[in-house]
């Protein structure tokens, strides 16, 4: 439920961008473009670091959506779990390796990035524009789950998370 005295029942970002769409179109149309725009990275690895973000975040809708939304790709929910220990032996694509490592800076310590976490982005074969979409998709996942942390609709219980409460989002094609 969020700290809106106005709507204490919302409970989803589409439910706020339903009551308040000028509060947050911009950031969902910032997403879509991120998405849609040609980019190195696959929808299936958008949404992992989608959901891996929230996940570090404890944006527990966010983290749930882009969750199914693995899943939905054929990978399994413990990949998570294993990001949460170490990066280093989950099993995901070797090449992803030092992206994800590269969120979790970005996220939790960002001051702590060096050339080295970037020298190791491209040494796994990827190129600047990847680097780019990575660090803007990174900065937009953590802003709307900070925009939904900031508004109470993403509250969840100690040691739970609550069930998908928002469809595909507005800016999955």
């Amino acid at each position: 439920m969020s700290y809106l005295p106005s709507s204490p029942n919302l409970a989803s970002l589409t439910g706020l961008m339903a009551k308040f769409p000028r509060c947050g179109v911009l950031l969902f149309k910032l997403l879509e473009n991120n998405r849609s725009s040609f980019s190195p990275l696959s929808g299936d690895v958008h949404d992992l670091i989608s959901a891996y973000v929230s996940d570090l975040n404890q944006s527990a809708s966010c983290f749930n959506t882009h969750k199914v939304l693995t899943k939905e790709m054929g990978m399994d929910e413990s990949i998570f779990r294993q990001l949460k220990l170490d990066i280093d032996s989950a099993q995901v694509d070797e090449k992803l390796k030092p992206l994800l490592r590269f969120v979790k800076k970005l996220t939790l310590t960002p001051s702590q990035i060096t050339q080295a976490d970037i020298e190791d982005i491209y040494a796994a074969g990827w190129d600047e524009r990847a680097l780019l979409d990575t660090v803007r998709l990174c900065a937009l996942v953590n802003c709307m789950n900070r925009f939904a942390l900031g508004a109470g609709i993403d509250k969840p219980a100690l040691n739970q998370r609550p069930p998908l409460s928002h469809p595909r989002m507005l800016y999955h094609s």
